[in-house]
């Protein structure tokens, strides 16, 4: 049984994409968001920048959003809804409830002990090492699907999943293998 207690996960960035079932007119839109741009002739939407909750936002005129920099599912929802009221200042229309799909969250971490990667690279399937390149070994985790760099330190960076949970999942499935190929030890004792 793989030992997680002295793992540590933190989000880091939260990317979703958001639908709000309506068509806006950006000409307006970029007149009622503080902290935005909107040059159609190099993108097609307003990059808006909200400080509270503290993210960015990509605006179209479809009713789409990308929304990006949060440290919280909560975060996108506070900032959707924010967004929505601001719209319906200047009389946006809205179908339905927003809908939120959660694309990528990174996370940092510490899995709480140090690595050979030279070691990890010749042991485990689905990673790559090219120490002249990058200082980590990336490992991909297929299901839930996620990538994590794992560094000599321990620390790790976590991208790919869509979840908390897939987040720990994909760490927890990584420790196994470790584990599997005597890379960390299953119960290490303190030697007197």
């Amino acid at each position: 049984m793989v030992d997680m207690s002295n793992v540590k996960l933190r989000i880091e960035n939260i990317v979703a994409s958001v639908d709000l079932f309506t068509q806006l007119n950006l000409e307006k839109v970029i007149e009622i968001c503080p902290n935005s741009k909107y040059n159609p002739e190099e993108f097609p939407g307003i990059i808006c920048r909200f400080e509270e909750p503290k993210v960015a936002l990509l605006i179209f005129s479809s009713g789409k959003l990308v929304v990006t920099g949060a440290k919280s599912v909560e975060d996108i929802e506070r900032a959707v809804n924010k967004l929505i009221q601001m719209l319906k200042r200047i009389g946006a229309k809205f179908q339905r409830a927003p809908q939120i799909d959660i694309q990528n969250m990174v996370f940092s971490g510490d899995i709480g002990m140090e690595f050979n990667l030279d070691a990890v690279a010749l042991s485990l399937p689905n990673c790559e090492y090219e120490p002249e390149q990058f200082p980590g070994v990336i490992y991909r985790v297929k299901e839930p699907r996620a990538v994590i760099l794992l560094f000599s330190s321990g620390k790790i960076v976590c991208s790919g999943a869509k979840s908390e949970h897939d987040a720990w999942e994909a760490v927890r499935k990584l420790l196994r293998e470790l584990e599997k190929y005597g890379l960390i030890e299953e119960d290490e004792e303190e030697e007197w």
